[in-house]
């Protein structure tokens, strides 16, 4: 049974949430402020966070960011009253999983929590190490390593170079990357696609100027040789 972690400080949002998720069985808790978010994202293990943006003491940005750079993984969902493209992109940038804006369905929630949980699983089932230019990388563990020391790769970035291996050697657009590893229609731009490539080419790459691995195919999208 999945774990998800509410960080939430609007009460009635927060218990709307709870008690649709444990309608689908799932096991919650909350955080009524970044801070408290942070520590129980640090002291205990979740499948998934769901995280407001606008929080009390620490925001959702910071705990993102705060979370990924102490080598938390778990997945992250942002929730927001901002639906501008740059919000979007400095949140998925910072590491966050998905983005959804307030007002939001509660049926369209469902299916991203349903859709990462599912896409999280599917990467722990690979336990093989595969090499991917100078990356060794474990994809049950959700690591990365070059000449044995640890290269810090994001949730989604393995995500997205999990869907590259999927389809060595064949043409993959940018709509098939949003489709398949954001896992439904989304108003994100396909340049917050070439921005998760261009970072993978330089962990990859031998000289991410001049890519061997990761290739641009114009006018059609990329392919990965391996």
């Amino acid at each position: 049974m999945a774990k998800i972690l509410i960080v939430e400080d609007e009460p009635a949002m927060q218990l709307g949430l709870k008690d649709n998720l444990e309608l689908e069985n799932y096991l919650v808790e909350t955080a009524n402020d970044g801070e408290e978010g942070l520590n129980k994202l640090k002291n205990t293990s979740y499948d998934l966070v769901l995280l407001d943006v606008m929080l009390p003491k620490i925001s959702g940005f910071d705990v993102c960011k705060m979370s990924r750079a102490a080598g938390i993984k778990t997945p992250i969902i942002l929730l927001t009253a901002r639906g501008e493209e740059i919000d979007k992109v400095i949140g998925l940038e910072l590491g966050a999983d998905d983005y959804i804006t307030k007002p939001f369905s509660i049926r369209e929630l469902l299916a991203r929590v349903k859709a990462i949980l599912r896409r999280s699983q599917s990467l722990s089932t690979n336990s093989e190490i595969t090499t991917i230019g100078r990356l060794k990388v474990d994809f049950n563990a959700f690591q990365a390593a070059h000449d044995s020391v640890e290269i810090k790769v994001s949730h989604k970035e393995l995500e997205v170079l999990h869907y590259l291996v999927k389809n060595k050697n064949q043409v993959v657009s940018r709509y098939d990357l949003l489709e398949n590893v954001w896992g439904y229609e989304e108003q994100i731009t396909t340049r917050t696609v070439d921005n998760f490539i261009v970072r993978l080419r330089q962990k990859i790459e031998t000289n991410p100027n001049q890519p061997k691995i990761i290739l641009t195919v114009h006018g059609s999208g990329y392919r990965l040789i391996l």
